[in-house]
This record gives structure tokens, sequence and C-alpha cells, in this order.
């Protein structure tokens, strides 16, 4: 799958700006972004559900707003399934089975027994971790290739995450299928992403595979006889501080970071590893709201 220099206008706000990047099957991406960074709407324009005001998304170089049958090969989960609340899971599977001509009905039986979801008359019946499982358990189902999803675990208990995070990882490792995971649970991204797209302000500000992208930044930990000189301040990203003690991002390649901060003779300076949020922080700017 391919988005095209990909633009939105919403009541002319312009929510996208030349969103350009690839996604290939048997891969799993996060798209993580500040708040109103534009990420449901990049996730419900991939799928077709809103029109581009330009730009494209393509799947083996054909446009899916050209030819709508390349749709079945994509589906979206949204953050919420109150849309569906009123229906049985036998219609939803009869629902879903007309719209998508290859759904492995079994397989969908295999998935429902697999973790334990019992037949209902109305889906609103479920909990909210019964109802994620069985949103995954139809997308899984319909046999696409590509499955957008938008915070898949948000809300859960930890026991319903694990068991979601482990069927997103054995599906697209047996399946060949791609995951597109718009979370602002960077450390469930981190343990399942292979790729990181970061949206800043409805453009795509970075995408790297997860491990290039880490290995860009260093994190220390430094503490100084005082308080952190201004000079040092102004070439790092504190992240953290407890009285002298900072927790700072340094980018790999500012070697004039580095010397004022030898140059001003710190007490402490231990390098710690770097995880996904402190990349966010890094590159995103400020440790709150992180979404």
């Amino acid at each position: 799958m391919k988005v095209s220099h990909l633009s939105k206008q919403i009541h002319q706000k312009e929510i996208l700006s030349d969103i350009d990047f690839e996604v290939k099957t048997g891969s799993i991406v996060g798209i993580v972004g500040r708040n109103g960074a534009g990420k449901t709407t990049l996730l419900r324009t991939m799928v077709g559900i809103l029109d581009p005001t330009k730009g494209d998304v393509l799947m083996n170089n054909e446009s899916i707003f050209k030819n709508p049958r390349l749709k079945e090969d994509i589906i979206f989960v949204p953050d919420s399934s109150e849309a569906l609340k009123n229906y049985s899971t036998k219609e939803m599977l009869t629902l879903y089975k007309s719209i998508y001509p290859k759904f492995d009905e079994s397989y969908f039986h295999e998935l429902m027994d697999r973790f334990s979801l019992a037949e209902v008359k109305k889906i609103g019946n479920y909990s909210k971790g019964m109802k994620a499982l069985f949103s995954l358990v139809v997308a899984f189902s319909t046999r696409a290739k590509y499955i957008l999803l938008d915070e898949p675990t948000d809300g859960l208990d930890v026991i319903v995450k694990k068991r979601i995070l482990k069927i997103l990882v054995e599906e697209v490792a047996t399946q060949d299928v791609a995951v597109i995971i718009s979370s602002h649970r960077l450390d469930e991204l981190e343990f399942m992403a292979n790729e990181i797209i970061m949206i800043k302000d409805g453009r795509v500000d970075s995408h790297y595979e997860l491990d290039a992208m880490k290995s860009m930044y260093k994190k220390a930990q430094v503490v100084f006889h005082d308080y952190m000189p201004e000079e040092v301040e102004e070439c790092v990203t504190i992240i953290h501080q407890t009285g002298r003690v900072y927790t700072i991002i340094i980018n790999k390649i500012d070697e004039e970071a580095e010397e004022t901060i030898r140059q001003s003779h710190p007490l402490l300076y231990e390098e710690l590893p770097m995880s996904l949020e402190d990349v966010f922080v890094a590159k995103l700017g400020g440790d709150d709201h992180v979404s």
C-alpha cells in the first residue's frame, strides 16, 4: 500500500498535508503523534471512509478510490464499536461475509473459540475487552491484507491487552498481513512495531524502522554541582529533573552538545537505554499530552 501525497481539508482546515509513505505486508507500523495531529483522519482516508482533498492511496499501483474492489483487502477497526452494539454476532458474520468475499468463516469460529467469545444476541452485551477482541477476530477473518487499527487497546485491562498484542504479532507472522496501528500506548508499539511513522501538524515528521529511530538519539543521566548551566540546557532535551539530577536526550550527531556537557564538568554522566517514548519527546517536543 502506498499513501501518495495525501492531503485532507475539513471545514477549510487542512488536517493532513502531503502525507507520503509505503506499507508492506508482513509488518506492523505504528502511527504516533500528539493530540490532534491527524492520526485518525489519516486512517479513515487510507481505508476510503474519507475522500482525500489531494493525493491518493494505491494498492498494486491502483487507486482505491477509482477501484473500490481493492477495498476488499483493507479493513478499518475504529476505537469504538458503539455503532454495532445492537447487532448479534450472527448478524455481524452475515454482514462481513457480504462485504469481504474472502471472509474465512471457519477461521472466524476458530478465533472465537480460542478467545472464549460466546455468540451473543447483541454485541453491546460484551464487556469492553470482549468487544475489542471480537473486532480483531472479525478483522482477521476477512483475510484482508491491510488492517488499520485506531487505539486497539485503549482502556483495556492488562490481561486483555496481552491477548490482543499476542494475536496481532501472530497474525502478521503467519498470515503475511500488514497492521497499521494508531496508538498513544508507545510501550505497546515498541513491543510490536517494525516501523514508526511520526505525524506532526498533519505532516509526516519522520518514518523509520524502530531501531534506526532509537539509534539517532542518546539518553543520559547527568548531575551537576549546581543546577544545569544555561548553555547545556539550550542544546539538550530535558525529560526529567529531580533536584540536580537530570535525564536528558541528545541528538547523536550533535557533537557540540556533547562537548558543551563535558566542559561543564558534571559530577555524573551516564548513558541510558532509549525507548520509543524518549524518541517521541525528542522529536515532537515536550512530554505532556503524549499520544
